[in-house]
C-alpha cells in the first residue's frame, strides 16, 4: 500500500479520535478531513494540473497541516514560508521555486503578485481523501536551507523519499498507536517537523504543538504534566531549558523520547532519563538531504553507551540507507579513523533545486557493494567503531546548527559584510553558557562602533536564530601556519 493510500486509511479509520491539539482547541480526524476536502476543491478549481510547487504559509492551525495533506492528496509539494522570517527572505523563496499559488490560513492576503487561497474562509465540501495517481519521483516539499551566498538553496524531498524514511522508521519497532499523544515542536520549515506530523497521523495518534506566542520548553513541559504527551521528538538544546526542572518532572507516560538536529551529550541524557523512567530514548542523525534522518542510536539505560567527547553516538545506517566515511580523495578510511560523512539510499534527495554547481560539489559517484552509487557529503566529521556504531565528531565546514537550523556561517558573514563594505568578518558559532547549545557571535576587524543599524539591517535579511548574539572587534584577525584566519583563536573571543 503506497504511503498516502496508509494514510488515507488512518484518517478515515479515527475519525472520532483527536487528531490535533493546536492553540488549546482539539480537532479530530474527520474535524482534519474536512478542512483538507475543502482546501482540495478549492486546488481542483484554481491550480493547474502542472502546477506542482505550492507555497504554504507556515502558521501553527489546522488549516495549514490540512493545506500539507491536501497538496499531498493532489500531487503537488509544499514550500512552507515562515511568517515571522523576513519578507525579502520569503520572497526570494518563492521566485526560486516558481511559485504561483500561496496557500495562507492568515487573515489577508501577505504577498501580492501571486494567487492567494485563503483557507480559513473556504466552502464546505464533500469530504474526499482519495489521493490521486503519480510516479514516486514527484515532490512531496522542497526545504529552503541557508546558502553560502546569501542566497536560501532548496532541498526538494519525493514521495518515494517519504515512503523511504517511514518504512525505515517502523523498522526500528518503536511504540506508536491510535492512543498516543505526541509533540511537534517544530516550525514547518525545519525538517524534523516532517516526522512529528507524518508518523502520528499514520498511526491516527494526536499531534500536540507549541503556540508561537509561548515559551518553547515551559509549554512542553506543561504539555508533559498536563496532557500526559507518550512521545517527544526534540531538539537536545530543550534539555537544556528544561534541565533546571529536571527534579520536578517525572512523567512515566512518555514511551519514546526522539533527539535529532544536534549533538546529543551524555550526560544530560542520564539526567533526561530519570524523568521518563517508561521511555525509550533514540539519537537519530540525518541532513535534510536524506529526509530528516537516516541512522539510530538507542541509548542504554544503566550501561555504557558509544560517545566520544561525551556526545552520544548517531548509530548505525536505518535500512534504506547506506554509510561511509570517506578522506578527501572519497576513498573510505579505516574502522576508528575519523573521515566525512557521506550517505546514500532511497532517502536521497534528488539533489538541490535547480542548482547544479552545489549538485556537483556535494553528491558523486562512487561503486559499493558491486554498482556504482550516488553519494551525498554530509559535511559532518565521524568515524565508524568497530561494532558499525558512528561517532560525530564535528563540522568539516563552516556549517553550525542554531536552534536546531543548519546554517552557513559564510551566510552571516555576507550579509554582514553588505552592511559594511570593505571590512574583514568572521562569523563565529560557539557554545553559550548553557553548555552544547550553540550562538553565533561576529568578529569584525575594526575599532569598535555602534552596531544597532548592522543588527537592524542583518534582521531585514535572516531570521532571528541567524542573528549574531554577541560582537567582538579586533585590530587585525590571527592567521594559521596555511595563512588562513584562524577560527579557533577567533572563537577563543567568545570563551
Amino acid at each position: 500500500m503506497s504511503l498516502l493510500s496508509t494514510l488515507q486509511n488512518s484518517i478515515q479509520d479515527n475519525f472520532e479520535n483527536n487528531a490535533f491539539f493546536l492553540n488549546d482547541v482539539f480537532y479530530s480526524y474527520k474535524d482534519f478531513a474536512q478542512e483538507i476536502s475543502n482546501i482540495r476543491a478549492v486546488l481542483k478549481k484554481k491550480t493547474k494540473k502542472n502546477e506542482l510547487n505550492i507555497g504554504l504559509v507556515s502558521n501553527n492551525d489546522v488549516q495549514t497541516y490540512a493545506s500539507i495533506i491536501a497538496l499531498w492528496m493532489e500531487g503537488k509539494a509544499y514550500v512552507p514560508l515562515n511568517p515571522e522570517f523576513p519578507i525579502e527572505r520569503n520572497t526570494s523563496i518563492i521566485k526560486q521555486a516558481e511559485i504561483l499559488t500561496i496557500l495562507d490560513s492568515s487573515k489577508s492576503i501577505i504577498y501580492s503578485g501571486h494567487q492567494t487561497i485563503l483557507t480559513k474562509k473556504l466552502d464546505q465540501t464533500k469530504i474526499d481523501l482519495t489521493p490521486n495517481e503519480f510516479l514516486n519521483d514527484a515532490l512531496a516539499y522542497i526545504l529552503f536551507t541557508s546558502g553560502t551566498t546569501g542566497v536560501s538553496k532548496g532541498v526538494p524531498i519525493t514521495f518515494g523519499n517519504l515512503a523511504g524514511l517511514t518504512d525505515a522508521f517502523w523498522e526500528l519497532n518503536y511504540p506508536y498507536n491510535n492512543q498516543d499523544k505526541c509533540l511537534q515542536m517544530f516550525e514547518l520549515t525545519f525538517d524534523f517537523s516532517v516526522m512529528a506530523y507524518l508518523f502520528p497521523l499514520l498511526k491516527g495518534a494526536c499531534i500536540y504543538t507549541i503556540p508561537k506566542d509561548q515559551i518553547k520548553y515551559s509549554y512542553i513541559y506543561e504539555l508533559m504534566e498536563d496532557h500526559g504527551l507518550t512521545i517527544l521528538p526534540m531538539v537536545p538544546s530543550i534539555l537544556h531549558y528544561l534541565r533546571p526542572y529536571f527534579n520536578e518532572i517525572l512523567c512515566e507516560n512518555v514511551k519514546l523520547s526522539l533527539f535529532c538536529g544536534e549533538a546529543l551529550p551524555l550526560d544530560i541524557t542520564e539526567e533526561w532519563s530519570n524523568c521518563i523512567p517508561n521511555a525509550s530514548i533514540a539519537n537519530v542523525y540525518g541532513p535534510t538531504e536524506c529526509t530528516v534522518f537516516c541512522t539510530d542510536y538507542t541509548y542504554k539505560r544503566g550501561a555504557n553507551n558509544k560517545t566520544d567527547n561525551g556526545i552520544l553516538s548517531v548509530g548505525k545506517d536505518m535500512k534504506n540507507t547506506v554509510t561511509i566515511i570517506v578522506d578527501d580523495n572519497n576513498n573510505e578510511v579505516p574502522t576508528g579513523e575519523k573521515g566525512e560523512l557521506c550517505l546514500s539510499g532511497s532517502q536521497l534527495t534528488p539533489g538541490y533545486w535547480k542548482n547544479e554547481e552545489k549538485n556537483k560539489e556535494v553528491f558523486f559517484y562512487k561503486e559499493k557493494n558491486g554498482s556504482e552509487t550516488r553519494f551525498y557529503r554530509t559535511g559532518d566529521l565521524c568515524r565508524i567503531d568497530e561494532d558499525g556504531d558512528i561517532l560525530y565528531l564535528g563540522r568539516v565546514d563552516f556549517q553550525a546548527k542554531i536552534q536546531g537550523f543548519r546554517v552557513e556561517l559564510s551566510e552571516i558573514e555576507f550579509h554582514a559584510k553588505q552592511a559594511i563594505e570593505k571590512t574583514n568578518i568572521a562569523a563565529i558559532a560557539f557554545p553559550n553558557n548553557l553548555n552544547n547549545t550553540t550562538e553565533v557571535g561576529l568578529v569584525i576587524e575594526s575599532e569598535k562602533f555602534e552596531t544597532n543599524d548592522l543588527l537592524d539591517y542583518m534582521k531585514k535579511k535572516m531570521p532571528q536564530y541567524m542573528i549574531p548574539s554577541q560582537i567582538r572587534f579586533i585590530d587585525s584577525f590571527p592567521l594559521n601556519t596555511n595563512g588562513k584566519t584562524d577560527r579557533n583563536k577567533l572563537k577563543n573571543l567568545f570563551n
